[in-house]
């Protein structure tokens, strides 16, 4: 079930199912309202968003109660995260599928959202988006790319190439707007080469995981999984979170692998990742690329959670191309 795209005029309401919006700072607030609007959509804000508790974060019934407001209100046309955080799979339980499977809108974020973007796509059939959060269109510099992508994503239904970034950041650019620093990209690089369609599904793959054993996690059959991670994690513990999803049922079945860009901190390098995607027989027999623009690094593509792609990687080339979203 794909929900109806967004549209200029459309409303869109901004809700914080993990971390407090109270972090995100006047000046981001303002400077991603400005931005949104430029693309003709109108922002609102949940009741709760506000709220903080001593984890960053507020009571389970907050977090239900703004989520289910804004699938249930009838002016409110897509949903955008406020942040990320750890604790948005304490929902997964009290949230309303049928309500939701009622209400097909469009549901987008990242990072810890992993959790009920892929949750809501397995209990309801509808499409989610991986992308950007609310504080995200807060960022002054470096964002001409992640706003291409949510635009051909969530505003508009054609097919789409997702071209590499000519640059990425992996700075703290909601501290200093100014001080900004752009590496050039190399682009995707091919560790299996091969060609495939499926569903795409994942995201933050430790977040994914939390899935693992439970009625939330999605069927893995017939999917190319997108996986990426942020700079807690390290190489060795990259290696075992990828190996604890190849042990889910399914995964024999998995037609491809996209592995989004690391963070510096995480000290991953082209060596290591090879090595350890290698080191899995489950993989080879599958194209797998790496160094995509998804993840904790800027800029990013937004894709479909439940929609169709392809990945061709050969002779060197790869081509992603997001087909149904």
């Amino acid at each position: 079930m794909i929900p109806p795209k967004l549209s200029p005029g459309d409303e869109i309401r901004v809700i914080a199912p993990s971390t407090t919006f109270r972090i995100v700072s006047h000046d981001v607030r303002e400077i991603a309202l400005n931005t949104l609007g430029k693309l003709g959509l109108r922002v609102t804000f949940g009741k709760h968003c506000d709220e903080r508790d001593l984890f960053d974060s507020s009571p389970i019934a907050s977090r239900i109660a703004d989520l289910h407001e804004a699938f249930t209100d009838p002016n409110v046309r897509g949903i955008l995260t406020a942040i990320g955080g750890y604790n948005c799979n304490q929902l997964l339980r009290y949230l309303g599928y049928d309500l939701i499977r009622v209400n097909p809108k469009v549901f987008c974020g990242y990072s810890d959202i992993t959790a009920l973007s892929n949750a809501i796509y397995a209990k309801t059939g509808q499409i989610t988006y991986s992308g950007p959060h609310f504080s995200t269109f807060g960022m002054v510099n470096g964002l001409e790319y992640t706003l291409e992508h949510f635009r051909k994503c969530l505003m508009k239904a054609e097919p789409f190439d997702v071209m590499p970034a000519e640059e990425w950041s992996d700075d703290r650019w909601y501290i200093d707007q100014q001080d900004r620093q752009f590496i050039r990209n190399n682009g995707l690089f091919v560790i299996n080469e091969g060609q495939s369609e499926g569903i795409l599904l994942g995201g933050n793959l430790c977040t994914f995981n939390l899935l693992q054993g439970t009625e939330f996690m999605p069927s893995l059959a017939g999917s190319i999984l997108l996986l990426e991670d942020d700079e807690e994690t390290y190489p060795s513990l990259f290696d075992r979170d990828l190996q604890s999803l190849i042990h889910q049922p399914g995964f024999e079945e998995v037609n491809g692998l996209m592995i989004g860009r690391f963070q510096k901190k995480s000290e991953m390098t082209r060596e290591m990742l090879v090595e350890i995607v290698r080191s899995k027989p489950e993989l080879m027999k599958v194209p797998v690329v790496a160094n995509a623009d998804f993840g904790h690094t800027t800029p990013q593509f937004t894709f479909p959670v439940g929609g169709r792609g392809r990945l061709d990687a050969v002779g060197g080339k790869v081509r992603i191309e997001v087909v149904e979203h």
